[in-house]
């Protein structure tokens, strides 16, 4: 659907492919000149989107801390169907340093997103699948907002979403020299493909160094 943003996601993970520890610790995998770059994609889009985990384990701003300054701060979304995030998160709390949208499901309580309301932020019920909230209904959801591109930045269960339903236009890669082993986080949850032939290609369009760390930008092949 040409409408919908186009979506690019972002990995930062070690040399295995991971994004955190087997007990959830990620700060920082990558390196300073690596969350820099990071900075400058999120002020390069129209959107930042992240999954409830992603925001309840790290508590982030997602807004882009970019020298000078970006105009405009990146709508600020995050996919959390049972509305868990607290009023307490620093994304709540900075709301006025610009929008924030909580995509929910149906049935969440109407007081919690009146006390989100209360403090700037706007939700959005998308249809609630077996594997979380479509990611179909989330970007359009998004688009209501004006947005035409998403840096969408985790965690792996929602970037397995979005690729399951190919609309991942472009991956930003980011790799530290590490290994962190089979127990630890994949940055990519299940895709459920059973042969080789089904897999999605990418083709890679830049590689370089960022500190110590390889950033790789590959554009979707369809």
């Amino acid at each position: 659907m040409s409408h919908l943003p186009k979506v690019t996601l972002k990995l930062a993970t070690s040399l295995d492919g991971r994004i955190a520890t087997a007990t959830g610790e990620s700060k920082w995998i990558t390196g300073e000149e690596a969350r820099a770059s990071v900075h400058v994609l999120r002020s390069e889009h129209d959107a930042v989107l992240v999954g409830a985990e992603t925001a309840l384990a790290d508590d982030p701003e997602l807004t882009a801390r970019t020298t000078p300054a970006p105009k405009q701060q990146p709508l600020r979304v995050v996919a959390d169907s049972k509305l868990r995030l607290s009023d307490k998160a620093r994304l709540i709390q900075t709301a006025t340093l610009g929008p924030v949208l909580i995509l929910i499901g149906s049935g969440v309580d109407k007081l919690r997103r009146a006390v989100l309301s209360a403090h700037g932020v706007q939700t959005a019920e998308v249809t609630l699948t077996q594997n979380g909230l479509d990611p179909w209904g989330m970007l359009s959801a998004i688009s209501t907002q004006g947005a035409r591109s998403v840096f969408l930045e985790g965690g792996g269960r929602l970037a397995s979403s979005f690729l399951t339903a190919d609309l991942v236009d472009r991956i930003e890669w980011f790799r530290a020299p590490v290994l962190l082993g089979d127990d630890a986080r994949p940055a990519i949850g299940p895709l459920g493909l059973t042969k080789l032939s089904d897999a999605l290609r990418f083709r890679r369009t830049g590689l370089k160094l960022d500190g110590e760390d390889i950033r790789e930008s590959l554009e979707r092949v369809r």
